[in-house]
C-alpha cells in the first residue's frame, strides 16, 4: 500500500512517515499543497493523509482540485479544527473521513485500513481470489486452510496482486505500490520478490499462480470456472 502524507510540520509529518513504514507501507511526504498536488496527479496512492493548514493552498482547496481532475484516492483530513463547519466542509471538498489533532496513531491506522476497503466498486475486507485470502487489517494470508508466512515487503506485494487480479501489472506498478521513492536499489527487486511469493504462495501447494507476462509484467492468475 501507497500513501501520500501531505502535512507541513516537519515533527509530525517525520513521525507519521516512520510509523507508517513500520506498518509495512509506502510513503511518500508533501510539505505543501503545489507539491502534493503535483504527487497526486502523477502518482496512484491508495491512501492520501491530507492536512488542512498548510502554506499557500489549503488542505480543503487541494482536495476539491484533486476531485476536479479525477484524483480519487481515499483521502483522510488531518486537523486541528474542531468546528462542524470545518469537517463539512472537508467532506464536501470530497474528502472520505477526517480525524482531529491530536490522534492514536493505531485509529489512525485502523481509519487507513477502512478507506482502503471502500468503494469505487464493492470491496470486501477480506480480498480473496479463488483459494488465496488476505485480510488487510490482520495482515494476514492464507492458501486454503494454510496461513502463509509473509514478510511485510513481500505481503505489500501479494496486496497488490489481490487487489487486481486477472490484471497485468507492470514493475513500475508493483513498485508503485510496495516501494517509496527513497528506497534506491530498484533494479531487479520486482524479480527477486516475486520469486519469494512464488516459493511460500506458489510451489509448496504445486501451483502457478503467479505468471510472468514476458514484455509485460506479471499477473495473479484466476482459476478458470469449469462449466458442466
Amino acid at each position: 500500500m501507497r500513501v501520500l502524507v501531505v502535512e507541513d510540520e516537519e515533527k509530525l509529518a517525520s513521525l507519521l512517515r516512520r510509523g507508517l513504514r513500520r506498518a509495512g507501507m509506502a510513503v511518500d511526504v508533501a510539505r505543501d499543497g503545489d507539491g502534493a498536488l503535483t504527487r497526486a496527479t502523477s502518482t496512484d496512492y491508495d491512501v492520501i493523509l491530507l492536512d488542512v493548514m498548510l502554506p499557500g493552498r489549503d488542505g480543503i482547496e487541494l482536495c476539491r482540485m484533486l476531485r476536479e481532475r479525477d484524483v480519487w484516492s481515499p483521502t483522510l483530513m488531518l486537523t486541528a479544527l474542531g468546528e462542524v463547519d470545518d469537517r463539512v466542509r472537508g467532506l464536501d471538498a470530497g474528502a472520505d473521513d477526517y480525524l482531529t489533532k491530536p490522534f492514536s496513531f493505531e485509529e489512525l491506522l485502523a481509519r487507513i485500513r477502512a478507506l482502503t476497503r471502500r468503494p469505487v466498486g464493492p470491496r470486501s475486507a477480506i480480498l480473496s481470489v479463488d483459494d488465496l485470502r488476505l485480510d488487510p487489517a490482520a495482515r494476514r494470508a492464507w492458501r486454503g486452510e494454510v496461513e502463509l508466512a509473509l514478510t511485510a515487503r513481500e505481503f505489500a506485494l501479494f496486496e497488490a496482486f489481490m487487489r487486481r487480479p486477472g490484471e497485468v501489472l507492470s514493475r513500475f506498478d508493483l513498485l508503485e505500490h510496495a516501494w517509496d521513492e527513497s528506497y534506491e536499489n530498484r533494479s531487479n527487486v520486482i524479480e527477486v520478490y516475486v520469486g519469494y511469493l512464488r516459493d511460500k504462495v506458489d510451489r509448496p501447494f504445486g501451483r502457478n499462480s503467479l505468471e510472468t507476462v514476458r514484455g509485460a509484467g506479471y499477473r495473479l492468475r484466476q482459476e478458470e470456472q469449469v462449466i458442466a
